[in-house]
């Protein structure tokens, strides 16, 4: 079964994510975790961009003498919730197990090194594979809710994550908390981007619904979505 995916974002009034490039400085800054919180995800999702901005090890080595199956490993499955890092082609060396307390998940495709599964291993970082050498991400979450009995995600970025779950028609649900500041410049990333591969494909989707809008104070808006995707076109 496919998890309710939600995908939880926090931007600029021109759509960008880094806050430190946001003027005025620090406006509602404090509140993803919050409502993070709120949402009560079963697992959090975020790309290989962000996911390597929590790592803290170096890369495994190259080579190895062990041989693993392509098969799932799963170092954890009592966790309340789980951190998924999309990695296709196993380059973060995690250097710990968790992020905040939450057991690392690696989406991998079958083209990864031994090597590099030895890395994991050895760290007690979960993997599963989802594609032979791209990751097919409707199967990556149906994994997840198979495995690991995860029944709602959170997609949380970076944009070109974001942008991949949106144009394989796998959100339900957007929220985006909007604060009151620019970015203004070049350079900084946006809510949903793509590869310059996946530049011309469009979304499939049929409607957006606008379920709520809550102040959160300071000017800082919480705005949620319903998405409904057009089948036909996934």
């Amino acid at each position: 079964m496919k998890p309710y995916v939600i995908c939880l974002m926090h931007a600029s009034l021109d759509g960008r994510t880094h806050p430190s490039r946001w003027r005025p400085k620090g406006a509602g800054t404090d509140w993803f975790e919050k409502i993070h919180d709120e949402l009560g995800g079963d697992a959090w999702v975020i790309g290989r961009v962000t996911g390597s901005e929590f790592a803290k090890g170096k890369p495994y080595p190259e080579t190895s003498n062990e041989k693993f199956p392509r098969e799932n490993w799963l170092a954890r499955r009592d966790a309340k919730t789980y951190g998924v890092v999309l990695d296709a082609r196993g380059k973060i060396g995690w250097g710990r197990s968790d992020i905040g307390g939450d057991p690392i998940v690696v989406v991998l495709t079958e083209s990864v090194p031994d090597s590099h599964l030895a890395g994991l291993r050895g760290e007690g970082v979960s993997y599963i594979f989802a594609g032979k050498s791209e990751i097919d991400l409707a199967f990556a979450v149906e994994i997840l809710n198979r495995e690991l009995g995860v029944k709602r995600l959170l997609v949380e970025g970076g944009g070109v994550a974001n942008g991949a779950f949106l144009r394989a028609g796998l959100i339900d649900e957007f929220n985006l908390i909007l604060s009151p500041a620019f970015d203004g410049a070049r350079g900084s990333p946006f809510v949903f981007d793509s590869t310059e591969a996946d530049g011309d494909k469009r979304a499939p989707l049929a409607a957006m619904t606008l379920e709520s809008t809550r102040q959160l104070g300071g000017g800082v808006l919480l705005l949620r979505y319903l998405i409904q995707n057009d089948a036909a076109r996934q």
